[in-house]
């Protein structure tokens, strides 16, 4: 419920200016929020549950699984959507109270420049995310996870750990690291289109 409300606040701003960016928002509130809002919650909604150890007891599993997911993926990816929401909302939530719309951001300097910017700081966290996605959670979720239970007390440091669905789990990492270079792509092909769009109108005048 609350990625709908991300999704239609960013669609009730104003629109970006580019057909790229245009299609970044479809993206980006469509496709993306769709894959973790509903296929992200199937994958790894009842993880926790499932994931076992042995010997099987829930505090052993508890500690585990805290071992093998300091953050779950359902948060850090709800996270890096809203971060990388952030300046493109202020943008476009500034540009709606003063009335900009999508002719002045291209024909006024200033707006031009606050918006490239606005779309490399979005590069800049897409970027920053991938990177701690890679270092949280690798490429690929392996069947089992050799748990270190030296800290309980007890007689075996390192115990077995089942992970559940892990070959569903590696499909939707994945699937989350090509959105996520897809959405960079699209990033910087906006920023060359908002340049050759400025420059025609310039040569225009």
């Amino acid at each position: 419920m609350s990625l709908n409300y991300i999704k239609n606040f960013y669609e009730g701003c104003v629109k970006p200016p580019t057909v790229i960016g245009q299609f970044h928002t479809l993206f980006f509130g469509s496709v993306r929020m769709f894959f973790l809002g509903v296929l992200g919650f199937a994958v790894y909604g009842n993880e926790a549950l499932h994931f076992s150890c042995d010997p099987d007891k829930r505090e052993i599993n508890l500690f585990c699984y805290n071992q093998f997911r300091p953050i779950t993926p359902q948060v850090f990816w709800a996270l890096q959507l809203v971060i990388v929401l952030l300046p493109g909302a202020i943008f476009h939530l500034y540009a709606a109270c003063k009335s900009i719309n999508q002719e002045c951001i291209l024909q006024k300097p200033i707006y031009t420049v606050i918006y490239i910017l606005s779309v490399l700081l979005r590069i800049s966290l897409e970027v920053i995310a991938f990177w701690l996605q890679i270092h949280l959670f690798g490429y690929q979720v392996n069947p089992t996870y050799l748990c270190d239970v030296g800290s309980l007390g007890k007689k075996m440091t390192i115990i077995k750990c089942m992970v559940p669905e892990h070959f569903e789990k590696t499909i939707f990492l994945i699937a989350m690291y090509t959105f996520t270079v897809i959405t960079m792509i699209l990033c910087v092909a906006e920023v060359f289109e908002i340049i050759f769009r400025r420059l025609c109108f310039l040569f225009r005048q």
